[in-house]
């Protein structure tokens, strides 16, 4: 099978895979134990922080290890909350964040917050004007995702945070998806927290990281927990950490290469859909998506079919986030972008890696176009 999800999830590198197998078998023991075995793991741990601070240009002691993007969004959210000193209840954000901070922007509603939704244009770019009109004497905080997760928009993050300072409002930004992709320079975003995941690097699952700024005096969700300074209770996961920032010195290394390649296979992609493109819809800009994330429609047909017609044809493309699939409901992104609800539900993303070469696509383009002929030439045939 041809795989193209790779927005969803990564395989696992050979190096973080040694790594991986290497530190289980020679660094199992506890962090936070006395002996000798417990102290290697905490030196191993400790290096794997500086590591990873280093390839974001951020203190170590910013550093929380997670269980991935989700429980660092989640995390992130509460510490920021409890931290602030600024009085207010008032949260700007959008509605094309990933489900884990869309659900527990609910939960905090239902807690007594006022959360104001800014539109995006059509191309899924949220504009810095219309921020700074929602803002409020008691805007305390403001939740932005640097790329989204189905057509690759990719947010203003420095120019918000810019314009969050002079108000003292706290900058949370869900990184999952642009971090080894793009430069993060937390010297220069000056954002508040930042959640990055594992899984979308080449490296285990389970595993993720959360940056809070040193700036803010956090306050520990979790009284008395030793592990992580108090930011994430439970046994840390020592080789699972090695292995994710193995895989993060790989990828950050080809950054540049990688992205330059993923534009080339995005260009060829659509140079071979050129003959049918009049049925086809590609989804954001060009400009201002990431080039490794492809959102698209076929009209006439819903992207769930289209998916498994793919899955058929033994290529592995999604609906959408896989944290939102089996919801049955039409792409919250496409509805943010004006699509209507018709048009959403026709939705599906195609995701490259560094494992994608220009025959996948290719082959990927000429079975879209037989899936097009042969289901909309019944439809033809039945009217």
């Amino acid at each position: 099978m041809i795989y193209l999800d790779y927005s969803a999830t990564t395989p696992m590198s050979e190096e973080a895979l040694e790594t991986f197998v290497s530190a289980s078998k020679h660094y199992f023991g506890n962090e936070r134990s006395l002996h000798d075995v417990g102290s290697n793991a905490s030196l191993l741990l400790e290096t794997c922080r500086k590591q990873l601070a280093s390839f974001l240009n951020a203190s170590p002691a910013s550093i929380y290890f997670t269980s991935g993007g989700t429980e660092s969004n989640i995390l992130g959210l509460q510490t920021l909350l409890k931290s602030t000193k600024k009085p207010g209840r008032h949260i700007l954000t959008t509605t094309l964040e990933h489900s884990s901070i869309s659900n527990y922007v609910k939960v905090l509603e239902e807690q007594g917050f006022e959360v104001t939704y800014i539109p995006v244009n059509q191309n899924g770019i949220v504009s810095v004007d219309l921020i700074k009109k929602a803002i409020r004497d008691d805007t305390i905080l403001g939740i932005f995702q640097h790329v989204n997760s189905e057509i690759g928009a990719i947010q203003p993050i420095k120019d918000i945070a810019k314009l969050f300072k002079p108000f003292n409002i706290m900058l949370h930004c869900d990184c999952v998806q642009s971090f080894g992709k793009l430069d993060i320079n937390l010297a220069e975003f000056d954002v508040s927290s930042i959640s990055i995941s594992s899984h979308k690097l080449y490296g285990p699952k389970g595993v993720g990281a959360l940056y809070i700024n040193p700036k803010l005096t956090s306050q520990p969700i979790y009284p008395g927990t030793s592990h992580e300074s108090g930011i994430r209770p439970g046994t840390v996961n020592v080789p699972a950490i090695a292995s994710f920032v193995t895989a993060v010195g790989h990828i950050i290394n080809s950054k540049d290469h990688n992205q330059q390649r993923y534009l080339s296979l995005r260009q060829l992609f659509r140079y071979e859909l050129k003959d049918v493109e009049k049925l086809v819809r590609f989804e954001g800009s060009d400009d201002d998506c990431i080039p490794n994330i492809i959102g698209m429609r076929i009209i006439g047909l819903e992207g769930q079919f289209v998916m498994l017609e793919c899955n058929r044809h033994q290529f592995a493309i999604s609906t959408g986030s896989a944290c939102a699939i089996g919801m049955q409901k039409p792409s919250e992104t496409m509805l943010a972008i004006g699509r209507s609800e018709h048009e959403a539900k026709q939705f599906f993303r195609i995701s490259i890696g560094k494992y994608t070469n220009e025959e996948d696509l290719t082959k990927l383009a000429s079975t879209l176009k037989l899936i097009m002929k042969q289901n909309l030439l019944t439809e033809e045939l039945k009217k």
